[in-house]
């Protein structure tokens, strides 16, 4: 058992700090005591400390299992800063020769980071098969749920890889999951919930002012997110789901708000990617306008908005993504926009991505035929074909997946019409035990949002761009009592 001194002399010697944040002891201690263990912890947090801190407590290597490449770069990036050169990423930008000398000395790393497509490479599980992993860690555990059947099936694989490494233990973390997703990550996993330590903190982020409006058009929306955009203070984020209006809304903010705007999505080269995502660390961009490719990479302290453009899938997405915002602490705000035509636009990109039931038969009548094909619905099903999977499986899971995503969207529509607190909504969603204190920095159940009055309000507008009028001013200037901005 490690003693409080050294976990505090390892924490200020490693890592420059003097105490720990909410609930990171408790899962660090877990660890060190050899405890497979689950845990949720708000965003902002600091979960990768309970997995790096261990790391110089305990003989043999630490695996970890992360899944978007920005976000990789970024934690590697921390522990080079610390002073670690013992990491290695394994990902699609090494170039062939710095990858076959950094498997070469595979055993000589101390941190290990890779996506689960990568650990599913068979010479990098011979690799690991072979290492001494003290920890394995699955962090962002609720993309094994969200992604796993349908964007990326290899999630699916971390039981076998976890057979096959033998790991002395096992972390998985996440900062948003529901009951039934966490019993769902578990199951995936292959660990044990009798055996495996739970440790369950709030979702709830106070510093962040929950808040949403209904808006007539797209041309409303858009008028609503300039006059936004023009009275916060940065920087920002917004969400959107389409690629293309998150170019043309950038393009539309860089001329009426500020130039210090850019778009960031999955068509990017990762060179772009990599250079926008640091633009925006380093505050030279003020504003990010991005599909959900962007975020979990970020670890930006001083975010004061998350807007979404567009209808979020889920609550868990929601609550991912708003979470970018305030991690300092500090008073921030997340404001969703939303018309009545988001509603049908997000039923369709959670339906239209899977692939239907006829789809399905024909597959695996003839796979023959699609040999060619090179679409992410063929890909699906050519993996579970593989994965010796019968037809009549694989059309019961999709069926399941297409209720869960209509069902999750369902949820989302009733957060909106919620009359009451939108932050007890989110808590009793998630089985939270904790009790909102209703007030006026919490969310605009009651009334909108005062930004004066939160302290998230520019003291003076950019006087080189077009500001739109708010409604009061519109309504004045149509009646002839003032000239419309």
């Amino acid at each position: 058992m490690i003693d409080s001194a050294k976990l505090q002399q390892t924490l200020k010697q490693h890592f420059g700090y003097t105490k720990f944040k909410t609930g990171q002891e408790s899962v660090i201690r877990s660890v060190l005591a050899g405890q497979d263990t689950f845990a949720i912890l708000p965003t902002g947090s600091g979960k990768s400390l309970c997995y790096q801190l261990p790391g110089y407590l305990v003989s043999g290597q630490v695996v970890v299992i992360s899944p978007l490449l920005s976000l990789i770069q970024d934690q590697v990036a921390q522990l080079q800063y610390l002073g670690e050169k013992r990491v290695l990423a394994l990902t699609s930008a090494l170039d062939p020769l710095t990858r076959r000398q950094s498997l070469a000395h595979f055993a000589d790393y101390k941190f290990i980071f890779l996506s689960p497509e990568m650990a599913n490479q068979r010479r990098i599980q011979r690799l690991l098969k072979q290492a001494s992993v003290a920890l394995l860690v699955i962090d962002e555990a609720h993309c094994i749920s969200q992604w796993g059947i349908d964007f990326r099936p290899d999630y699916l694989l971390l039981s076998s890889l976890r057979e096959a490494i033998q790991p002395a233990t096992t972390l998985a973390m996440t900062a948003t999951a529901t009951q039934r997703v966490q019993a769902d990550i578990l199951a995936k996993l292959g660990l044990d919930p009798t055996k495996t330590r739970q440790i369950i903190h709030s979702v709830d982020r106070r510093n962040i002012y929950l808040a949403s409006e209904a808006l007539a058009d797209e041309t409303e929306k858009k008028q609503r997110l300039i006059e936004l955009c023009c009275q916060l203070k940065r920087p920002g984020i917004i969400y959107f789901s389409s690629r293309q209006k998150a170019e043309e809304i950038a393009a539309l903010l860089q001329q009426q708000v500020t130039t210090q705007v850019a778009f960031y999505h999955g068509d990017l080269t990762s060179q772009d990617r990599f250079a926008i995502q640091q633009q925006f660390m380093q505050g030279k961009l003020a504003i990010i306008c991005a599909t959900s490719a962007f975020g979990m990479g970020i670890d930006k302290a001083d975010v004061r908005f998350v807007i979404h453009y567009h209808l979020p899938g889920s609550l868990e997405s929601y609550l991912q993504e708003i979470g970018r915002a305030g991690r300092d602490g500090q008073q921030s705000i997340a404001i969703l926009l939303y018309t009545q035509q988001d509603f049908q636009l997000q039923a369709n990109l959670q339906i239209n991505g899977l692939p239907d039931a006829t789809l399905i038969k024909r597959y695996f009548a003839h796979p023959g035929q699609f040999a060619a094909a090179q679409v992410p619905a063929i890909e699906l099903l050519k993996f579970y074909r593989q994965q010796q999977q019968s037809v009549t499986t694989v059309l019961k899971l999709f069926d399941q997946r297409r209720h869960e995503k209509l069902l999750a969207l369902r949820t989302m529509l009733a957060f909106l019409q919620n009359p009451g607190c939108k932050r007890q909504f989110i808590l009793t969603y998630f089985a939270d035990s904790k009790v909102v204190s209703h007030d006026e920095t919490c969310c605009d159940a009651s009334q909108p949002p005062n930004l004066a009055r939160l302290g998230l309000q520019q003291m003076t507008h950019p006087q080189s761009h077009t500001v739109y009028a708010t409604w009061q001013k519109r309504l004045a200037a149509i009646l002839g009592n003032t000239p419309l901005l």
